[in-house]
């Protein structure tokens, strides 16, 4: 009896973190942001246990019926916590709303059974070795559903279905309690009917848990959904409209088949072509392999490392016959070399020299893709640069988000670069902004590869020209000690919303 006490123990340990888990990640995805998310989540969660756990010394007599009751409603609750909270972003204006107050009643919750479980212990083992039990086996399960969520049931279960399974563990829990604590219960058939019950809405809520996602996306992406997958460090969704192709990375769109070009002739080009002889290229970022598209343009090129850190990405954009046709096959040319990485710390270790750096990351949502844009990492990308190297950095847009930009053109200054930036108008994102940064002078090149779409030698000027509505403005370097270009770019989409 007590090892399956204790395996219960580990198991609403493990759920309780799980659940809180799956609304941080789910927040931070749709909403960005996954610093603050999971720090107010988190806050909350432990607040409403404490709740839990001072509301729990009411409780006098019947521990083993409530515990149960208690541990049915968890597995309610959060088993459908992230297909509540997918169809709440999707439909309703009320996503915050629900999420704090989900995880402020599973918090209630958890904070309830532990004090509650320690008691029923309590009838079996002297009290000293019941708090240390209990506590030994809590702080083990909490160890394994954080190794578990990102490992394993992100990746191949994806938020819904592991929040359904966890339910299910719950109420399979509540389930065998009722075995475990018969001769603690009266009436033991309603329970255990009404557990049965519980699981079998659990059980057909992960059969159905596609549809759900699916028929929150439908809501959220305006075109027939082709494609969606989680995985360790995104949501990738694809989308099509007759012959537009859109990827969507935690819901914010990466780009439009109809109109990528310009944004890739425009990251590339201005600065590839101005360097003699180019041989050695560098992308950190661009999974999609459309970056490569253009670098391999050049036939003098001979390597391109692209640094990812989502193996899925190059996985999908060399296989997928509608994408490999956009990307022109560029991940199975024998140039190509892609390396499964952190960016941050591969670029401090690795000792390469190239003459032209890409740096193609999404934009600054949060903080872990804010250190990317920091003194720190250009510093560190600076001086894998040859004699002759130019750096270009997708700097989001000049018009949108003017703190933005210029924050990140006074970052690269003040990793003591030379910059000179540039805009392009792309109809799916409207004006966007690029810098290309360098230990030298910068002169605009004289030819471009043939074939081109978009990009001339005569354009190319008006590229480095801003209105006033664009121009520079004064601002703070980002640092990793004070990420200011990640609380700049929150202001200056929120302002753009409202």
């Amino acid at each position: 009896m007590s090892l399956v006490l204790f395996i219960s123990v580990f198991l609403i340990s493990a759920c309780g973190l799980i659940y809180e888990l799956v609304a941080g990640t789910l927040a931070s995805y749709l909403v960005g942001d996954s610093v603050f998310q999971f720090s107010t989540i988190i806050g909350c969660y432990l607040f409403s246990m404490g709740i839990g756990s001072a509301l729990s010394r009411y409780i006098h007599r019947g521990l083993v019926h409530r515990f149960i009751w208690i541990e049915l409603m968890i597995g309610l609750i959060g088993g459908f916590s992230s297909a509540l909270l997918f169809l709440a972003f999707a439909y309703t204006q009320a996503f915050a709303f629900l999420m704090y107050f989900i995880v402020t009643v599973i918090g209630v919750l958890v904070g309830l059974e532990i004090p509650l479980l320690m008691r029923i212990v309590r009838e079996h083992f002297d009290f000293r070795d019941a708090v240390a039990h209990v506590l030994t086996f809590d702080y083990i399960g909490a160890l394994a559903a954080s190794l578990l969520f990102p490992i394993i049931l992100v990746p191949h279960l994806g938020l819904v279905r592991s929040a359904m399974l966890f339910g299910i563990v719950n109420a399979g829990v509540a389930l065998w309690s009722t075995y475990l604590f018969a001769s603690q219960l009266g009436a033991r058939r309603p329970l255990r009917g009404v557990s049965a019950m519980v699981l079998a809405i659990l059980l057909g809520g992960m059969l159905q848990a596609r549809r759900i996602t699916a028929v929150a996306e439908d809501n959220i992406y305006a075109d027939e959904i082709i494609f969606a997958r989680d995985t360790r460090y995104q949501r990738i969704v694809l989308t099509r409209f007759k012959d537009d192709l859109r990827l969507f990375l935690n819901s914010h769109l990466q780009f439009s088949s109809r109109d990528e070009y310009r944004y890739h002739e425009s990251l590339v080009h201005p600065g590839l072509a101005a360097i003699p002889a180019p041989r050695r290229v560098l992308v950190l970022g661009g999974g999609d392999g459309l970056a490569l598209r253009e670098i391999l343009k050049y036939p003098q090129i001979e390597s391109a490392t692209l640094v990812d850190l989502d193996p899925e990405m190059p996985r999908l954009f060399s296989s997928n016959p509608m994408l490999t046709a956009l990307n022109q096959r560029s991940f199975l040319s024998p140039k190509v070399h892609v390396i499964h990485a952190d960016a941050f710390p591969w670029i401090d270790s690795d000792q390469s020299s190239f003459d032209f750096i890409v740096v193609d990351f999404p934009d600054p949502t949060n903080y872990a893709l804010g250190k990317l844009y920091t003194t720190a990492f250009y510093r560190a990308a600076s001086r894998h640069l040859s004699a002759q190297g130019l750096l270009v950095v997708q700097s989001t847009s000049p018009m949108f988000a003017r703190d933005s930009f210029w924050c990140i053109e006074t970052t690269l200054r003040q990793a003591g670069l030379r910059t000179y930036p540039y805009h392009v108008y792309v109809p799916s994102f409207g004006e966007w902004g690029f810098i290309i940064a360098s230990h030298r002078d910068y002169s605009m090149p004289k030819s471009l590869p043939p074939g081109l779409r978009f990009l001339s030698t005569a354009t190319l000027p008006v590229l480095f020209q801003f209105p006033p509505d664009m121009s520079p403005i004064p601002m703070p370097p980002n640092t990793l000690n004070d990420q200011v270009l990640v609380r700049a770019y929150d202001a200056d989409w929120k302002d753009i919303s409202h």
